[in-house]
């Protein structure tokens, strides 16, 4: 088992999440961390980008699957932003935060974390 990670944090997205109306129809910030684990190895030995995982393209994946995506639950939403992460073949987990700023009064944000292994 690895223990490389490649961190995103932060992530800002705005889309349709949320069960009430009003949610339906407004777009609402979420912020998403995610941990990817690989092997890291080879590419801290090589510094070629070819021999790494690009997080930047699973960022972009992320981002434009969540902007057009409108899901009731984040618990749906952090469940196929892992099945994302997992797609490049390097990846053998995915830990995945889906964080939803201002949805309890007197809370900063509710939010939920899941881990998938490929």
């Amino acid at each position: 088992m690895t223990t490389d990670r490649i961190h995103i944090t932060g992530l800002r997205v705005s889309c349709i999440i949320g069960i009430n109306d009003w949610e339906r129809t407004t777009k609402q910030e979420v912020v998403i961390d995610i941990t990817l684990h690989a092997d890291l190895t080879k590419p801290g030995e090589t510094d070629d980008i070819d021999d790494t995982v690009n997080y930047r393209d699973i960022s972009k994946a992320v981002q434009a699957h969540v902007e057009a995506s409108s899901y009731g639950l984040i618990e749906a939403m952090a469940r196929n932003i892992a099945t994302i992460c997992l797609e490049p073949e390097a990846i053998v987990r995915a830990d995945v935060s889906v964080q939803k700023p201002g949805a309890l009064r007197g809370a900063d944000s509710v939010g939920v974390e899941i881990s998938r292994d490929s």
